[in-house]
């Protein structure tokens, strides 16, 4: 156990709020000629009947994620003293792409501090973009995380989780989910810090407090569960996981009780649901998804339709490997 998990859960900082309608409105507008708003397209189905399952497809985002929501609208919240100290975060990979890619925008440099396991098709992007890539193995990563390293970042630094304006970009997520099918039942969500969980929750309950919202986890990494449990955060121990996006092996202090708040149920997904997952949306929808995109859909389709309803899975992002993507599709894996 390293020094940060034994000592705490969280940053030091005060719990996060939710975005009010207003904060994703506004970050709606700030965001307006960045982000796609994408559509909601069915799960290809040969019944002929009402599609069930919709699919939000954020891989169809610049950086092929839904960080770029939030990126965007923090950076160019940002003072021009910010900017030009340069942008940078620490990231599994697609936040780090979507800061590379506005700060691109606003005309700033930026790194970003990764860990030493991070996909190579992640890395590819991150330098495309001119961010510089800076390595850690994952235990010093979250130490680094917890003990508040970045207070001595010379760049200015967007915290993943907790940074308010990140999590407002993510609802906006919502508001365009409500806004195309106000008659969704449940919405699956991908959770690895919380940020896109947290965001999209809060815009769909002050919208309508009935939809039911799903956190969905890998059985590998599946930390809210155990929160839920101990009725407080916890950390877990993680094993390897398809979902790298979603090995974060704990929820923070801040994000705790918004999250409890948003999160009407858990699923935990397997290795092998990821990769039918992925399977199926490359073969029937012609759409390149990760596994922590993808587990959203491995949860829904575990669902029985009199439990979920019409549903609405968040595909977040879309950043995988092409040797992995191709024998997962080929059933090598």
């Amino acid at each position: 156990m390293n020094s940060a998990r034994s000592r705490r859960t969280g940053f030091g900082g005060t719990p996060i709020s939710a975005p009010s309608l207003d904060d994703a409105r506004a970050a709606a507008e700030r965001i307006r000629e960045v982000a796609v708003r994408t559509p909601l397209v069915p799960l290809r189905s040969y019944s002929g009947a009402r599609p069930e399952i919709l699919l939000k497809p954020e891989t169809l985002q610049p950086v092929t994620s839904f960080k770029i929501r939030g990126a965007y609208n923090w950076a160019s919240s940002l003072t021009d003293a910010q900017r030009a100290r340069g942008l940078s975060t620490v990231s599994a990979g697609n936040t780090a792409q979507a800061v590379a890619y506005a700060a691109r925008l606003v005309g700033a440099s930026a790194r970003s501090r990764l860990p030493d396991t991070t996909p190579r098709a992640k890395i590819d992007a991150i330098e495309a973009y001119g961010m510089e890539p800076v390595f850690m193995p994952g235990d010093e990563l979250f130490d680094w995380m917890l003990s508040a390293g970045w207070e001595g970042e010379p760049y200015t630094f967007l915290h993943p989780w907790v940074e308010p304006l990140m999590v407002a970009g993510s609802a906006t997520v919502g508001l365009e989910i409500f806004d195309e099918l106000p008659d969704v039942d449940t919405v699956f969500i991908s959770v690895g810090g919380g940020g896109l969980i947290c965001g999209v929750g809060s815009a769909l309950k002050a919208l309508n407090p009935g939809i039911r919202v799903v956190a969905v986890q890998p059985e590998a990494c599946a930390p809210i569960r155990a929160c839920l449990a101990a009725g407080q955060p916890v950390w877990v121990d993680p094993e390897p996981t398809l979902c790298d996006g979603l090995g974060v092996p704990l929820v923070t202090d801040e994000m705790w009780p918004l999250l409890r708040s948003v999160v009407d149920e858990t699923v935990e997904i397997s290795e092998e649901q990821v990769e039918d997952a992925i399977r199926r949306l490359a073969l029937d929808n012609k759409l390149v998804v990760e596994g922590a995109g993808a587990a959203s859909l491995a949860a829904a389709l575990a669902t029985p339709i009199e439990q979920r309803g019409r549903s609405v899975c968040v595909l977040s992002g879309g950043s995988i490997d092409g040797d992995k993507f191709a024998a997962i599709v080929g059933g090598a894996v």
